[in-house]
């Protein structure tokens, strides 16, 4: 696959929340690890095996050894010596020593009446051609006893006892320990199966809460009431509320929904019963409603209790009929049932409260979301420029930082980034300082981190001069436009440097948070992206597979102006593409025709070729700036803002904003 030459980065499109009153952490702020209040130290009980198990293993090994004494005692096994049938066996008929023998085939077996070289049971093999009528008569004269059994041998009993022995105890052990997992409710041992797998964190072993948790302060907010009914209920009561059942985390990934059920759960104080959605699926039907059943009541038990159901999704999905109906019978629906029975059938009274989290609320079945199930419905939403502040306070508690790092700086230069990319970030600035030998963490690690997160890695890769030469005027036909482009993003840094799966790549970043974007916006963005295609064939007259990303990013966007956002006079104020994560058979988004289908390719085309015509007229009239900025770039491959700036000739103070 080829890879890009570069490509611009900005954030995407965000929808606000109102902010209601910030909550400040009350812990102090520390920098070590672990802090005084013991968050970040190491859990106090090392891993160990479950006791079920290593109660089995302890009772079977007892009762191996049990067993290997007590044959070894009652039931010695014989000993006999071997002597040939002549002289030795029948010397010893002769003398009249053999009191009794038996037979088997060949084999004979017997007992001396006098003990022969310290043995009194011995054992020979008579030869084929031996004279059995002599030896009959031989054995006769000399008074031997001659047995239809083995002399000594064990009976049925015996043989059963000592022979299958540790079987007998295996077999037993097993009938045990089943009858006891029957007798605690787990119904068999097939029953172990229909147990829940929910992870207990007791009151103890909480140690988050929501000091931990920041840049998210509207959903703190609304779960603090969680927090106060399990704390006292009865203040509740007495007014005749009522707290929901259940309460729904929507949100991007990494924004902190498990995080934030668990410092609920450590606020109040409160066991916290955790499981993934997907834990309560197995191939046997119906393992999942039971686990549900189980976990229900194992949290009304210990309750006040958060029962916290992760990716709820996996099983939350939206029942449908025809082609894609599951049936009754689909073990997913049935575990979503279970859940929405229980559900049903538990009073908010004994406290116990269930907090999902799912990344796409919109295909949920309507079920779980009506009143008196998951009623109420908390957004987690990507924290902005002062909630990335405190996010970043809260991840740096236990980090040594320099004097040079600056956090409102660092909060400002990650728009889009959430708490994951955050935590991320820091973590890997640390990463950087360790191998650095530093003793801090400095500003430049942090900033290496952004962009090792953000752009890729550093990759060293022995290039051409005509790639590099290529690579560099492509990016800087990126540059240029963003800093020539009215509304476009400031250029921040452009690098020739190969990172990730590019060969080179443009930095922008907007002055603050965009959580709205217009069509001037949009079409400035084409522009930009647009801008290294055209810088290459305006200086080398051909082309390259470079502008892979470019022409994705583009057709993006102008599919999106014409096709949702209602940004296309001949479309109109119509949607006629589904939404991002929705497909064709999920609600919304109906099936158009084909001649508004071709309506909308050439409205897309016609907004991509007219932001072509005009980078190509930007970049021809200023080709000097774009000669002198791939020139700064060939000598020092990576440029930041005020250097990019400065090396194209352009005042960066009355730059177009």
């Amino acid at each position: 696959m080829p890879e890009d030459h570069g490509a611009t980065r900005s954030p995407d499109p965000r929808t606000p929340l109102p902010r209601r009153s910030d909550v400040q952490p009350k812990g102090p702020d520390w920098r070590v690890d672990p802090g005084p209040d013991g968050r970040g130290a190491k859990p106090e009980k090392p891993p160990m095996i479950p006791f079920g198990f290593r109660r089995f293993l302890t009772i079977l090994s007892v009762l191996l050894v049990a067993n290997y004494i007590f044959v070894q005692v009652f039931a010695p096994p014989e000993e006999r010596g071997r002597i040939p049938y002549t002289p030795g066996f029948i010397e010893q008929i002769q003398k009249r020593n053999v009191k009794e023998i038996s037979s088997e085939g060949d084999t004979v077996k017997g007992e001396f009446r006098k003990k022969v070289k310290g043995d009194s049971l011995f054992e020979t093999e008579v030869p084929t051609f031996a004279d059995q009528d002599q030896l009959s008569q031989l054995l006769q004269a000399n008074d031997v006893t001659v047995n239809a059994s083995p002399p000594n041998e064990r009976n049925l009993l015996e043989t059963l006892l000592f022979s299958f022995g540790p079987v007998l105890l295996l077999v037993g052990l097993f009938v045990f320990m089943a009858r006891r997992a029957q007798q605690a409710g787990g119904g068999g041992m097939l029953g172990q199966f229909g147990r829940s797998r929910a992870r207990l964190a007791e009151q103890s072993e909480q140690r988050v809460d929501f000091n931990d948790v920041a840049g998210i302060d509207e959903a703190k907010q609304e779960l603090s009431e969680i927090v106060g009914f399990l704390r006292d209920p009865d203040r509740f009561r007495r007014l005749g509320a009522r707290m929901p059942r259940g309460v729904l985390l929507a949100g991007p990934p990494g924004t902190g929904k498990t995080l934030l059920a668990k410092a609920v759960a450590g606020e109040a104080g409160v066991p916290f019963f955790s499981i993934s959605a997907s834990e309560f699926i197995e191939a046997i039907v119906g393992i999942g409603a039971s686990r549900v059943r189980d976990l229900f009541k194992q949290a009304k038990d210990a309750a006040p209790a958060i029962i916290f159901i992760d990716e709820l999704d996996a099983i939350g999905r939206s029942r449908g009929g025809g082609a894609f109906g599951s049936g009754g019978s689909d073990e997913r629906e049935q575990t979503l049932n279970q859940i929405l029975t229980e559900m049903d059938g538990f009073d908010t009274g004994v406290g116990v409260i269930v907090v999902a989290a799912t990344n796409r609320p919109e295909i949920l079945d309507p079920a779980l979301l009506r009143p008196g199930r998951f009623d109420r419905r908390v957004a987690v939403q990507p924290p902005d420029r002062p909630g990335r502040r405190k996010i970043l306070e809260v991840h740096t508690r236990s980090v040594p930082l320099a004097d040079d790092v600056d956090l409102d700086a660092l909060a400002a230069s990650t728009p889009g980034m959430v708490g994951a990319d955050l935590a991320n970030v820091v973590n890997e600035a640390a990463l950087i300082a360790a191998i650095r030998d530093h003793d801090n963490v400095h500003r430049e690690d942090l900033t290496d981190a952004i962009e090792k997160i953000v752009l890729g890695a550093e990759r060293k890769v022995v290039q051409s001069e005509e790639d590099r030469r290529r690579i560099a005027y492509h990016e800087g036909g990126h540059a240029i436009v963003g800093m020539l482009t009215e509304g476009a993003d400031p250029v921040r840094k452009v690098s020739i440097v190969p990172r990730g799966q590019t060969l080179g790549v443009t930095l922008s970043a907007p002055e603050a948070d965009r959580f709205n974007y217009d069509q001037h916006y949009l079409l400035g963005k084409i522009q930009v992206a647009v801008g290294g295609r055209v810088a290459e064939e305006l200086v080398f007259g051909d082309v390259t597979t470079g502008a892979e990303s470019d022409i994705q990013q583009v057709t993006q966007i102008a599919r999106g102006m014409v096709a949702r956002w209602g940004m296309s006079e001949a479309i109109g104020f119509v949607a006629v593409q589904p939404a991002d994560g929705a497909g064709p058979l999920l609600p919304g988004a109906d099936q158009i025709s084909e001649s508004t289908q071709e309506l909308v390719d050439r409205e897309v085309r016609r907004i991509v070729e007219e932001g072509l015509a005009e980078v190509r007229e930007l970049l021809a009239r200023e080709r000097p700036r774009l000669d002198s900025l791939a020139a700064a770039l060939l000598e020092r491959e990576t440029l930041d803002e005020a250097d990019a700036y400065a090396a194209a000739g352009i005042d960066r103070a009355a730059a177009p904003a």
